[in-house]
């Protein structure tokens, strides 16, 4: 190693996972490794927004008509919008969680 190259020590490092500005999350597409997606089924949609409330990633947003829409690119498969869809205690979700691999 010659004089002018410094290795990198831990302090040059930057920190992973941090947002550094306000709404900067937006630019990191966070949907790429998810193994299972949600699909929407409107004929079970009531139009209560509790998807939309409980998404940890800020994944779905909600249309003009009241209906929830996923946004891919974030959404990381987790199921939540699922599991605390209010129709889902009749048996009834609005969402179904499909394998990923079904749409490749």
């Amino acid at each position: 190693m010659t004089p002018k190259e410094k290795l990198m020590g831990w302090r040059d490092v930057l920190i992973g996972a941090v947002a550094e500005e306000p709404g900067s999350a937006s630019r990191y597409e966070t949907g790429g490794w998810r193994s299972q997606r949600p699909v929407f089924d409107a004929q079970n949609c009531i139009k209560c927004g509790l998807c939309y409330v409980f998404c940890p990633d800020a994944a779905i947003e909600m249309t003009p008509e009241g209906f929830p829409s996923i946004r891919l690119a974030y959404c990381k498969g987790c199921g939540i919008c699922a599991r605390e869809c209010f129709m889902s205690a009749f048996g009834l979700s609005c969402f179904k969680m499909v394998e990923e691999e079904e749409f490749r």
